[in-house]
């Protein structure tokens, strides 16, 4: 009886954990290829970044436009669509996360505050030898 109960649970496990998120997902991206029109910037499951040329909804494929080479894909291949303004903001983004500004800012003043102290001192060494 207790064995019973225990593969039941672990059927239960199962379901909540694996069938029923496989099933949210496979969801949503029948919804996001349904919506897919010609002009989006998509990503393909092999990391193929690209514009939507044309959508043949009946034999299930997608034209895309890699920088003037037109490819075709079955639509499962396409992995996810992303929308014009995330690609804007990303590239306008990328020169500044590659500034680390605190640090590098931060980094210039040090070495003045240094240089004032190197030559401080070195201007005493002067002043004494000059006595």
């Amino acid at each position: 009886m207790s064995s019973i109960i225990l593969i039941l649970l672990m059927v239960v496990f199962m379901y909540f954990f694996m069938i029923r998120p496989q099933q949210k997902q496979r969801k949503e991206h029948q919804s996001m290829m349904s919506k897919l029109r010609p002009g989006d910037h998509v990503v393909t499951i092999g990391r193929l970044h690209g514009v939507v040329s044309e959508v043949n909804e009946k034999e299930k494929t997608v034209t895309l436009d890699c920088e003037g080479i037109y490819l075709t894909f079955d639509l499962v291949a396409i992995q996810r669509v992303v929308s014009a303004n995330k690609a804007n903001t990303s590239n306008e983004t990328k020169p500044a996360d590659t500034k680390e500004s605190p640090k590098e800012e931060a980094a210039p003043q040090e070495i003045k505050a240094e240089d004032k102290a190197e030559d401080s001192a070195e201007d005493g060494e002067n002043t004494d030898s000059a006595k």
